[in-house]
């Protein structure tokens, strides 16, 4: 067992297919606006992927308006798209390998 960041390319690969499946799927038989994909795993190594039709101002479409409202109006999170904020995260990744 392991996290989902943890499972191998073939691993990630399979398990996003069944997801794109699923998913289109889902789009034709309830023709939401979108499906939203969650992936969770927790207490024990393993991971759940969750697709959940969407629709508009259904809850799940009020919440995400409201993080990207939130995302876009706060300045420290908009200093984050900053060139430098950008460079030091980049960076940062690099010396992770």
């Amino acid at each position: 067992m392991c996290w989902w960041y943890e499972l191998t390319d073939e691993e990630t690969h399979s398990l996003f297919n069944v997801a794109r499946i699923v998913a289109d799927k889902l789009k034709n038989t309830f023709n939401p606006d979108f499906i939203c994909m969650y992936a969770r795993g927790k207490r024990v190594p393993h991971v759940h992927i969750f697709l959940v039709p969407t629709f508009e101002n259904d809850l799940l479409d009020r919440f995400f308006n409201t993080l990207e409202k939130f995302q876009e109006s706060s300045p420290s999170l908009a200093e984050l798209k900053s060139q430098k904020s950008l460079e030091k995260t980049f960076y940062a990744l690099l010396k992770s390998e």
